[in-house]
Parts: structure tokens; sequence; C-alpha cells
């Protein structure tokens, strides 16, 4: 099995690279967003990525099932074994502004555990790379979460602060800001990277699709960390998310405990 996932890992870490690549062509080149139903931007950039990746996996891994943002499940084979989960842009915001903090997101799901992740952010050129049992790799080392054990010491990451507001968890959002030593935003994906890189502590979202943090179970539990819900589920399906150490984690559930 650990060939078989480092196998998988290599293929995700190289399908990640060029489709973020491709979107490296578009970037800060004055591409404008379309906007979805939902309100959320879409560039060329998204769907041209989500095809490479798609025609990659098609072509590799045939019998797999694919679940992406843009083009979602498909009429490929449904409860397969193997799951493919992709954003080709987690971060279109940030990506049509010309802020480098966008990735390619792909995790690949087995009997319905994420055992394979990979986060590449393009335009900092920063992978990382996890296959349970094989590690957490940013850009060839490994990773691993921080060893700050005092929230009044802690960095704690949010994409979008209004966001708790409009999905009803500002007072979890206020007792946990209120804790640490330090707030961040404009982060998406890249603040689960600094969680697993140790650059920060805390990431959460009070609203998360599964596309959109697909490869984080296995990066951030090879890295020493946890990702899953806000009452301490490992899970990618709950509709938020959270990232951090397993030391902070005892203490940040009860800042978010309603």
């Amino acid at each position: 099995m650990a060939e078989s996932l480092c196998s998988f890992l290599d293929f995700a870490t190289e399908t990640a690279y060029l489709a973020g690549r491709l979107t490296l062509g578009y970037f800060q080149t004055g591409v404008l967003p379309d906007f979805k139903s939902d309100n959320t931007p879409v560039t060329i950039a998204d769907k041209a990525a989500e095809e490479l990746i798609r025609l990659r996996i098609e072509k590799t891994y045939p019998r797999h099932e694919i679940l992406g943002e843009e083009f979602g499940m498909g009429d490929r084979f449904h409860h397969a074994s193997h799951r493919w989960l992709i954003d080709p842009i987690d971060g279109t915001k940030s990506f049509a502004r010309g802020v480098p903090l966008y990735s390619v997101l792909i995790g690949l799901e087995i009997e319905g555990v994420v055992q394979v992740g990979v986060a590449y952010f393009p335009a900092l050129n920063e992978m990382l790379a996890a296959a349970v049992g094989e590690g957490c790799w940013w850009n060839g080392r490994r990773a691993h979460v921080s060893d700050v054990s005092d929230m009044s010491r802690a960095y704690v990451q949010a994409a979008d602060a209004r966001a708790f507001d409009t999905h009803k968890r500002r007072d979890e959002w206020d007792r946990l800001k209120s804790a640490a030593y330090h707030r961040g935003g404009l982060a998406d994906a890249y603040g689960y990277a600094l969680v697993a890189t140790g650059r920060a502590e805390i990431m959460l979202d009070p609203i998360m699709d599964v596309w959109d943090c697909g490869p984080f179970p296995p990066i951030l539990s090879e890295a020493g960390g946890y990702f899953g819900d806000w009452q301490g589920n490992r899970t990618i399906w709950a509709n938020e998310a959270l990232g951090t150490t397993e030391t902070l984690l005892p203490r940040v559930l009860e800042l978010l405990g309603r």
C-alpha cells in the first residue's frame, strides 16, 4: 500500500505543478473573472487548469472518480473506491487581483479516507505534498507544525472575517482571536499551509467545500497537526474547517465550543 500511495503522490505532485504553471500564464495579465450563481468568481484559468487535471487523471486512472469545483462529478464512476478532489485555483479572488497566495489543490480519497494530498502555490513556487505514513514535504524538506504551546503566542489565520458574521459564528471567532497573539487574513488555502509548516498555529473557516480542503487531512496529520471540523472530528465533509497543532487543539476546541 505504501508504494501505491507514493505512486499516487508522485502523480498528484506532477499534476498540480503542471496545472499551476498553466495558471501562471494568466496570472497578473488582467484576466477578468465571471461570477457564478453563488457570487464566487471563476476565470478562464480555473477552467483550463481543471481540464488539464481531469485529462491526466482520466488517462492514468480511468476507473477513478473525480470531483472538481468547476465541473463537479460528471458522469464518471460514482461510488468508486478512489475519488480525486480537485480545486484548480483555490483563492480565485486573490488570483484575479494579482495576489500570489492562490493554489492548486489535489486530494485522493480512498475508501472514504483522504490519503494523499498536494497543495501547490504557483506564484510562490511552494509545494506541500503528503501521503499517509510517508510524511509531509515542503519543497523537498520535511514539514512540521510549530511547537508553540501557549495560545497567547499563537498566530491565527482566517480568509474572510465577514464570513463569521454571515454564518453566525462571530462569537467563536471573537473568542479565538482574543486569545491569540496575532490575527492574519487573506490566506485561503495558504493559511493551512502556514500551519503545516510551522509559520502559524491556527487556520479556520466557518464554511468550506470539500474541494477547498481535499488535500489537507494528510498534509496536516503527517506534519503533526490536526485538520477537521470545529468539534474535533477529522473530516472534510463538515462544511467547516479547522487546522491547528495537536498541542493547541484542546484549547482551540474549547474556545470554539458553543
